[in-house]
């Protein structure tokens, strides 16, 4: 069964230009901006496989919490999704159709009042999680005519259903933020420190807020700066993996290729290839 590439980082409108997906099953929806503060990015997707045609997707992690809502012929299933650090496989065949909603830190708490680290790694029905007034949204976006009003329906539900900010969500808003721009260069102690609260603390807001140990975050970012820095590579040329190893913040290239391993089930040198390669048939999958 051929197996296809899906990443996306902040900054990448639907996909990221590495993901082998076809460009074309893919919608991008605005976020409004009373819903900014918890909802990063709102996508639709739809694809037909030709019968007794399949495809594993292999998706990378962001470490984003999200909403997953798929689609059938007379009935629509909402689930909330944990923050997780590893690739996700999902076989693909028949009539694809849903909807993928990607939550900041602090959506969690501030949507369902539940801490972020109840939900890593596990994906929970959305009846499981709201009051008994909100639990038919699975049956309004079964009805809905087409996806621009599901996300209507869907974007008023959670506005609905935002609780006053926690005070401390601009910590970890800024937290998140700092190590994305370096590159997860930061350690939790010097976080710590420019946040003027102890590395503990630390601990408890991205547990609370995201669902990861800050560790795991930082190295993360990491990870996707790394991909950020091959997107400058040249497709015809073959990266200087030792080079950019130390470029990135590793110790080395093992250290690179073992920290690709861990979060994409993949060495950079084979993701580098499935992105190459996939590019003539979809259109996208191209390192710049």
């Amino acid at each position: 069964m051929p197996e296809r590439l899906f990443i996306r980082l902040p900054e990448d409108p639907s996909c990221a230009p590495e993901t082998t997906v076809p460009a074309n099953t893919l919608t991008a929806f605005a976020v409004p901006a009373r819903l900014r503060s918890a909802v990063a990015h709102v996508m639709a997707y739809e694809e037909r496989f030709a019968p007794g045609h399949e495809a594993v997707e292999r998706v990378l992690p962001d470490g984003a919490s999200r909403l997953l809502i798929a689609l059938h012929r007379d009935s629509a299933t909402v689930h909330v999704a944990g923050a997780r650090a590893d690739a996700v496989l999902l076989a693909m065949g028949g009539h694809v159709h849903g909807l993928s909603v990607t939550l900041k830190p602090g959506a969690l708490p501030a949507l369902f009042g539940v801490p972020a680290k109840e939900l890593a790694g596990l994906t929970v029905p959305w009846e499981d999680l709201v009051p008994s007034a909100h639990r038919h949204l699975g049956e309004q976006l079964a009805a809905s005519d087409d996806d621009a009003a599901r996300v209507q329906h869907l974007l008023a539900s959670l506005q609905a259903l935002q609780r006053p900010a926690d005070p401390s969500r601009h910590l970890v808003e800024h937290a998140a933020r700092r190590l994305s721009d370096t590159m997860g260069g930061l350690s939790v102690r010097e976080l710590a420190a420019e946040l003027h609260i102890g590395e503990r603390r630390v601990q408890q807001l991205f547990a609370a807020n995201i669902g990861l140990a800050p560790g795991v975050w930082r190295r993360l970012q990491r990870l996707h700066g790394t991909l950020r820095l091959l997107r400058t590579t040249r497709t015809a040329e073959t990266p200087r993996w030792a080079e950019m190893a130390l470029d990135a913040g590793y110790c080395d290239q093992s250290h690179l290729i073992n920290e690709f391993r861990s979060f994409c089930g993949l060495t950079p040198q084979q993701l580098l290839q499935r992105a190459v390669s996939g590019s003539s048939n979809t259109g996208a999958g191209r390192f710049t």
